[in-house]
């Protein structure tokens, strides 16, 4: 699968982890219409790679994760073009959420507005320690519209959300740890190896077993608990129709027991 045509996003693909990063060091890769563009395309092809268990994203450079949404794109747009790219942001965050690969978010400087909006689309948040997060829209004047205000609200409770997006407040990685906004922070130099330990664990297990996962727990945030629980049921059940599930138990049960080869299938 090649990507030489992207303008604004670099895949490297270092099985099994796809990294995807940002690549407008200049701009401190805000978020243009052509980037979200390109990050939803790559979304869509990595879905259907057979290699790929697990995917980070990253930005370019040492200071900026994503620095926002690309503002002088934005400050001429009328009302209706603005409702269209915060679709675009919401089909890209759609198109991460619904993934049946795990995503995870390499924080490694700025992740203001829509940066931050990209992570919250992430399955888990990497922060280098000198991260800076925030919403902070309200001080253009307008609001986030990539699923900032809802997401960040599922991730450190509705009191703490609307502190951050009303006051437009950054909080250093530290702060974003304790209040659940980042799920581990490391020195710099260490982030992206943490993130390819994670992938590494992830994807010695069975890939159907993790997609399901992902979808349960997501599906299940909007869900009552008896319709969720009923689904989980149904998924484990179906679960054992799998090759993996048979490879998996083989493998457990076999004398000495012996890592699995799952497939997928």
């Amino acid at each position: 699968m090649s990507y030489s045509s992207l303008e604004t996003v670099r895949v490297t693909v270092e099985c099994p982890l796809a990294i995807v990063t940002i690549a407008r060091e200049a701009q401190r890769n805000a978020l243009s219409s052509k980037v979200i563009a390109e990050l939803t395309q790559v979304a869509g092809e990595l879905e259907i790679s057979d290699d790929v268990r697990v995917v980070a994203v990253t930005g370019a450079g040492d200071k900026a994760f994503v620095a926002g949404a690309d503002i002088a794109e934005m400050a001429e747009l009328t009302p209706l073009q603005a409702q269209a790219f915060a679709e675009m942001g919401g089909n890209l965050g759609q198109a991460i959420e619904g993934s049946r690969l795990p995503w995870i978010a390499a924080v490694n400087g700025f992740a203001l507005g829509g940066g931050c909006e990209l992570a919250l689309c992430c399955d888990f948040i990497y922060a280098a320690d000198t991260a800076k997060l925030g919403q902070p829209e309200v001080k253009l004047g307008v609001i986030p519209g990539f699923g900032g205000t809802q997401r960040l609200a599922r991730r450190v409770g509705v009191a703490k959300a609307k502190e951050l997006c009303m006051t437009g407040d950054m909080v250093d990685a530290a702060t974003a740890l304790r209040i659940g906004l980042v799920d581990q922070v490391v020195p710099k130099a260490e982030l992206m190896a943490t993130v390819a330990a994670t992938a590494g664990r992830i994807a010695a297990n069975g890939p159907l077993a993790v997609a399901e996962v992902k979808r349960l727990i997501h599906q299940g945030q909007s869900t009552s608990l008896e319709a969720s629980i009923a689904l989980e049921q149904r998924s484990f059940g179906l679960l054992f129709a799998t090759a993996d599930q048979r490879e998996g138990m083989a493998a457990f049960l076999s004398k000495p027991p012996r890592a699995a080869g799952f497939k997928g299938r």
